[in-house]
């Protein structure tokens, strides 16, 4: 994995510095050669912090399981938590607030130094430090107890406990998807109405075209945090709630904000998000039936130089090193979102115009600094998103 990922990231850097001087000619209208220039360097600036993250990450996980960092760990746990349980559920908050900590200084740099640099961090230090603070609280207040309840259901429901585990699993992921808008969400940006004029009248437009109700529209502090823009619609049944950067408001026109909501929309009534959350649930299924099967082979554990496993060591062990078994899908996975992002642009097209969503999207591109020209390889097994010159292809074929 170590090795596909830096050659993959090395031929995405050399790529992009190829093409450093020369703006695609669908964009040279739009987007000058400095702007160009700048998505190049930030780009490149970005994907070697990513390489120092991923050695990084490699050493360290190393270090947990070869290495015994996860057994120390789980002394540490059990020095101060005499409860089975509350010792199982304190080695693995543990083993998640180290390995933040651990990628706390790159992601400090990435945000002072490589976002600042290009002109897109508005985070003050007091503000990281608020969020990083909320977050641990919030990891705390919601993961300990469902962690809690997976390692007793572990303990005490047999060999069929990997289901049940699952079924609390999916129904915490409901949960959070459903409330996330209302009373997750405000706990680290504000949101407000979407005002009335030409704007909303736009986005009630498309709405209507699209047939679909929500919560509300509002509008989020992005600005605080970031110069980027984005859009997107969260939550289900009644707390529905289409949320507008207001970094997206400053920078694209009224029509050009209704394009960019008919293709979220897209996705919406195209049943994108409802498929994605069943494949992430059917995922989880075959995660949980795998360890269920793990836990009960010896060389599984033996491997990592473990004799026997208590049940948090071996949820421990597992979610640290299945992410390397499934690194192989990554591609299908990207495949998959293209082909939504595709899918949602026609849709977009059929409800707004397709001259809108390309000049949204060029200024976009433009913007984030994003690159124009990405390795194919690279492309094809990391990015959710179509290339850009293949997207405003499309877009402009479905115009004529």
């Amino acid at each position: 994995m170590l090795a596909t990922r830096l050659l993959l990231s090395t031929r995405q850097i050399v790529c992009v510095s190829n093409h450093r001087e020369s703006v695609p000619a669908p964009f040279s209208d739009v987007i000058s050669p400095e702007d160009h220039r700048k998505a190049a360097d930030y780009t490149v600036a970005r994907l070697r912090l990513g390489r120092v993250d991923l050695l990084i990450d490699t050493t360290v996980l190393v270090v947990l399981t070869l290495g015994g960092g996860l057994a120390a760990i789980d002394r540490v746990s059990a020095h101060w938590l005499a409860s089975p349980l509350l010792h199982g559920v304190g080695t693995l908050l543990l083993l998640m607030i180290a390995m933040t900590i651990v990628g706390l200084p790159t992601d400090l740099w990435r945000t002072f130094r490589v976002e600042a640099r290009y002109g897109f961090n508005r985070t003050t230090p007091a503000l990281y430090a608020t969020d990083a603070l909320r977050s641990l609280l919030l990891t705390i207040a919601l993961g300990g107890p469902l962690l809690a309840l997976i390692l007793w259901l572990m303990q005490v429901s047999g060999s069929l406990w990997w289901l049940y585990a699952w079924s609390a699993w999916t129904a915490f992921g409901l949960a959070v998807a459903f409330f996330y808008p209302r009373y997750i969400a405000p706990l680290f940006n504000q949101f407000r109405p979407l005002e009335p004029g030409p704007l909303l009248d736009a986005v009630e437009r498309v709405m209507q075209r699209c047939g679909y109700a929500a919560d509300g529209v509002s509008v989020m502090d992005g600005s605080r945090r970031s110069s980027h823009g984005n859009a997107y619609f969260t939550g289900f049944g009644a707390h529905k709630r289409i949320v507008l950067f207001d970094t997206l408001i400053e920078r694209l026109s009224p029509t050009e904000v209704e394009a960019v909501l008919a293709h979220e929309l897209g996705h919406f009534r195209l049943h994108h998000i409802v498929r994605r959350l069943i494949m992430g649930f059917a995922s989880a299924f075959i995660g949980f039936a795998a360890l269920g099967y793990a836990a009960g082979q010896p060389q599984w554990f033996a491997a990592f130089g473990v004799e026997s496993a208590p049940a948090h060591l071996q949820l421990a062990l597992f979610l640290l090193v299945i992410p390397i078994f499934l690194f192989p899908v990554t591609p299908l996975s990207g495949w998959l979102s293209r082909r939504d992002e595709y899918a949602a642009d026609r849709y977009a097209s059929a409800h707004a115009e397709a001259a809108d969503l390309a000049a949204a999207l060029v200024k976009l591109y433009r913007d984030n600094a994003s690159t124009l020209t990405p390795d194919p390889w690279y492309s094809a097994w990391h990015d959710s998103h179509p290339p850009a010159l293949a997207r405003i292809a499309a877009l402009t074929g479905q115009r004529s």
